[in-house]
């Protein structure tokens, strides 16, 4: 006799795929309010302790702009709505397309997760604060600098990248299909 599966099991692709998005929106936003309040509370703005020298600081950042501090010098009458507006649009977009992605693509269903949470955890810091908290600072003996960033930053771009590599595989599966099927229908 057949046992009937769980509604909830995590066998239903469907009701998997949302327990992945709570799995790691709830680590991913986690780990980074708990890492963001640490440099918070242990740091006095502009502060930096080096964690590999020459390579790579802890520091406090205050950035009221968006990726890299991009507006942040933008007028505050403009620059403070644009920031409630436009991650609530976007965080609205990505969700009615994580609802029409397929339950069995895994993949797609983590990269867009990540990115949720990513947004998520940066618009909890402009709810509150005002700015994003960004701490994880990176350069090359102080010559070349990248902009601070934040866990949050980090999934958003973990999961762009991982949407841009299944994009781009997905245009080379085509590709090799239609080839294969092209060499089919001329050896006929």
């Amino acid at each position: 006799m057949k046992r009937a599966r769980r509604k909830n099991s995590p066998k239903n692709p469907k009701k998997f795929k949302y327990f992945m998005l709570f799995f790691i929106s709830f680590f991913v936003i986690g780990l980074d309010q708990l890492t963001k309040y640490f440099v918070v509370q242990k740091f006095i703005l502009g502060e930096s302790i080096p964690v590999v020298v020459n390579f790579f600081n802890i520091t406090y950042v205050q950035n009221k702009g968006a990726a890299f501090g991009i507006l942040s010098q933008a007028d505050p009458s403009f620059r403070v709505p644009f920031f409630m507006i436009v991650p609530i649009a976007a965080l609205v977009s990505i969700a009615y397309v994580f609802r029409k992605v397929p339950a069995q693509d895994l993949v797609l269903s983590a990269a867009l997760s990540l990115v949720i949470s990513g947004a998520v955890g940066n618009f909890i810091d402009r709810l509150t604060m005002g700015y994003v908290v960004d701490f994880l600072d990176f350069h090359w003996h102080w010559s070349y600098h990248f902009p601070a960033f934040n866990v949050a930053d980090s999934a958003i771009c973990i999961g762009v990248g991982i949407l841009m590599l299944d994009v781009l595989s997905r245009d080379r599966s085509l590709s090799i299909k239609k080839e294969s099927h092209s060499h089919v229908s001329n050896s006929h």
